[in-house]
Protein backbone atom coordinates (compact mmCIF):
# COMPACT_ATOMS: atom_id res chain seq x y z
CA UNK A 1 0.00 0.00 0.00
CA UNK A 2 1.13 3.27 -0.75
CA UNK A 3 1.69 6.06 1.14
CA UNK A 4 0.76 9.98 1.24
CA UNK A 5 4.52 10.54 0.82
CA UNK A 6 4.81 7.98 -1.94
CA UNK A 7 1.93 9.02 -3.80
CA UNK A 8 3.68 12.97 -3.37
CA UNK A 9 7.33 11.86 -4.46
CA UNK A 10 5.61 10.35 -7.90
CA UNK A 11 3.62 13.19 -8.61
CA UNK A 12 6.74 15.41 -7.87
CA UNK A 13 8.49 12.96 -9.95
CA UNK A 14 6.52 14.17 -12.85
CA UNK A 15 6.69 18.40 -13.01
CA UNK A 16 9.62 20.44 -13.65
CA UNK A 17 9.53 22.48 -10.34
CA UNK A 18 10.44 26.38 -9.92
CA UNK A 19 12.59 27.06 -7.56
CA UNK A 20 11.30 30.69 -6.19
CA UNK A 21 14.18 32.30 -7.85
CA UNK A 22 13.41 31.31 -11.19
CA UNK A 23 9.41 31.81 -10.55
CA UNK A 24 9.68 35.84 -11.78
CA UNK A 25 11.37 34.74 -14.70
CA UNK A 26 8.95 32.67 -15.55
CA UNK A 27 6.12 34.36 -15.37
CA UNK A 28 7.87 37.60 -17.35
CA UNK A 29 8.05 34.11 -19.84
CA UNK A 30 4.62 34.24 -20.31
CA UNK A 31 4.13 31.25 -17.29
CA UNK A 32 0.60 31.44 -15.91
CA UNK A 33 1.40 32.03 -11.88
CA UNK A 34 -2.18 30.38 -10.03
CA UNK A 35 -2.85 30.52 -6.11
CA UNK A 36 -4.76 27.47 -5.23
CA UNK A 37 -4.68 28.88 -1.22
CA UNK A 38 -8.19 29.64 0.61
CA UNK A 39 -8.95 33.13 0.82
CA UNK A 40 -8.34 32.87 4.69
CA UNK A 41 -5.07 32.27 3.65
CA UNK A 42 -4.58 35.06 1.23
CA UNK A 43 -6.45 37.27 3.51
CA UNK A 44 -3.90 36.69 6.75
CA UNK A 45 -0.76 36.33 4.78
CA UNK A 46 -0.83 37.95 1.40
CA UNK A 47 -1.05 37.72 -1.84
CA UNK A 48 1.69 37.32 -4.77
CA UNK A 49 1.32 39.91 -7.62
CA UNK A 50 0.04 38.83 -11.13
CA UNK A 51 -1.29 35.70 -9.82
CA UNK A 52 -4.49 34.67 -10.55
CA UNK A 53 -6.56 32.81 -8.14
CA UNK A 54 -8.14 29.52 -8.43
CA UNK A 55 -9.61 27.74 -5.50
CA UNK A 56 -8.50 24.43 -5.18
CA UNK A 57 -11.98 22.49 -5.24
CA UNK A 58 -12.34 23.68 -8.86
CA UNK A 59 -9.02 24.05 -9.79
CA UNK A 60 -9.66 21.09 -12.71
CA UNK A 61 -12.18 22.67 -14.09
CA UNK A 62 -11.10 26.09 -14.61
CA UNK A 63 -8.12 24.70 -16.47
CA UNK A 64 -8.51 21.99 -18.26
CA UNK A 65 -9.47 22.07 -21.86
CA UNK A 66 -11.95 19.98 -22.17
CA UNK A 67 -14.27 21.71 -19.38
CA UNK A 68 -16.61 23.57 -20.52
CA UNK A 69 -16.58 25.60 -17.18
CA UNK A 70 -13.18 26.53 -18.25
CA UNK A 71 -12.36 30.50 -17.00
CA UNK A 72 -8.62 30.59 -18.50
CA UNK A 73 -8.03 30.21 -22.09
CA UNK A 74 -4.37 28.86 -22.47
CA UNK A 75 -2.40 29.50 -25.30
CA UNK A 76 -1.12 25.58 -26.50
CA UNK A 77 1.58 24.96 -24.14
CA UNK A 78 1.47 27.74 -21.70
CA UNK A 79 3.13 26.43 -18.06
CA UNK A 80 0.85 26.56 -15.24
CA UNK A 81 2.84 27.30 -12.00
CA UNK A 82 0.22 26.66 -9.08
CA UNK A 83 1.12 27.67 -5.77
CA UNK A 84 0.04 27.18 -1.86
CA UNK A 85 1.58 27.93 1.12
CA UNK A 86 3.95 25.01 0.88
CA UNK A 87 4.08 23.41 -2.08
CA UNK A 88 2.50 19.97 -0.66
CA UNK A 89 -0.87 20.58 -2.28
CA UNK A 90 0.36 22.26 -5.33
CA UNK A 91 2.29 19.07 -6.06
CA UNK A 92 -0.11 17.27 -5.94
CA UNK A 93 -3.12 19.65 -8.23
CA UNK A 94 -0.24 19.86 -10.56
CA UNK A 95 0.18 16.20 -11.43
CA UNK A 96 -3.55 15.88 -11.93
CA UNK A 97 -3.49 18.66 -14.41
CA UNK A 98 -0.89 17.08 -16.43
CA UNK A 99 -3.07 14.37 -16.73
CA UNK A 100 -5.98 16.82 -17.97
CA UNK A 101 -3.38 17.85 -21.30
CA UNK A 102 -2.60 21.02 -18.80
CA UNK A 103 1.58 22.02 -19.05
CA UNK A 104 1.25 22.40 -15.13
CA UNK A 105 4.02 22.46 -12.41
CA UNK A 106 4.20 23.98 -8.73
CA UNK A 107 7.15 26.46 -6.70
CA UNK A 108 9.19 24.58 -5.06
CA UNK A 109 8.03 25.49 -1.21
CA UNK A 110 4.75 27.29 -2.14
CA UNK A 111 4.20 30.88 -1.23
CA UNK A 112 5.99 30.67 2.21
CA UNK A 113 8.89 29.72 0.01
CA UNK A 114 8.96 32.87 -2.50
CA UNK A 115 8.36 35.20 0.75
CA UNK A 116 10.99 34.15 2.49
CA UNK A 117 13.62 34.62 -1.07
CA UNK A 118 11.62 38.13 -1.19
CA UNK A 119 12.70 39.07 2.77
CA UNK A 120 8.72 39.22 3.72
CA UNK A 121 7.58 37.03 6.59
CA UNK A 122 6.27 34.03 5.63
CA UNK A 123 3.45 32.10 7.63
CA UNK A 124 5.29 29.79 9.90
Amino acid sequence: MATIDDYLEQARSRLDRIDPERLDGEVESGALLVDIRPQADRERFGELPGATVIDRNVLEWRLAPSSGARSVDLDPGQRVILFCNDGYQSSLSAAVLLDLDVNATDLVGGYNAYQRLQGGIANE
